[in-house]
């Protein structure tokens, strides 16, 4: 009896992906890995997880879990493929109001937030602060893929460090893998699975 192999596809496929100011691209993620881009300013980063969010035109091809990213529903899209920017936007008076459902008590622990921020007007809060929900905020759509833009850009050590840890274990629990854009060379040590460089537009594996 002849007993067909099924091949392996790769979470998350993209081939020669273009954006304005972009060279073609290629990258493959498995799930749990981390891709850590690094590169200087105005090189492309953020251009780059903008078109993989389908937020930005763009030609190429682009699949999740072998399923083509025009087949989807551009909201389904990037639900699954979730992009969070440096500077999120709010679009409520109170954080809380931009969760569906708030956020487990233990988990707000984790990153080192009380359970009342989510009552303070989003004006009140620090940039810092910010960045933590607006991830968990994120985390609550269960992207199978996220594109992470400097996600610890406005945190302390500390907080850098449990952010750190809260994607990691995202990643594992959902089967799930990230994009992690970041300036810093320490961070990028301690992350990568998959390490790339970004210079004028040029997407390079390291």
């Amino acid at each position: 009896m002849n007993v067909t192999k099924k091949s392996h596809v790769p979470l998350l496929t993209l081939e020669n992906l273009r954006h304005e100011g972009l060279e073609a691209a290629a990258l493959e993620l498995e799930a749990g890995d981390i891709a850590l881009v690094s590169g200087p300013s105005g090189a492309g980063k953020t251009r780059l997880l903008r078109a993989l969010a389908d937020l930005d035109a763009h030609s190429g091809d682009v699949s999740l879990e072998g399923r083509h990213y025009l087949s989807f529903k551009p909201w389904d899209w990037r639900r699954q493929v979730g992009f969070l920017p440096t500077e999120s936007h709010w679009w409520r008076k109170d954080a809380g109001g931009h969760f569906d459902t708030p956020p487990q008590s233990e988990t707000l622990k984790r990153l080192k937030l009380d359970a009342v921020i989510l009552k303070r007007p989003v004006g009140q809060l620090s940039s810092g602060e910010r960045q933590r929900l607006a991830l968990l905020r994120l985390l609550q759509n269960a992207p199978k893929v996220l594109l992470l833009d400097e996600p610890t850009g406005s945190l302390d050590g500390d907080s850098a460090a449990r952010v750190e840890a809260e994607v990691k274990r995202y990643l594992k629990a959902n089967r799930a893998a990230a994009i992690w854009v970041s300036h810093d060379e320490a961070q990028v040590k301690r992350l990568a699975s998959r390490r790339y460089s970004m210079r004028e537009g040029k997407l390079e594996r390291q």
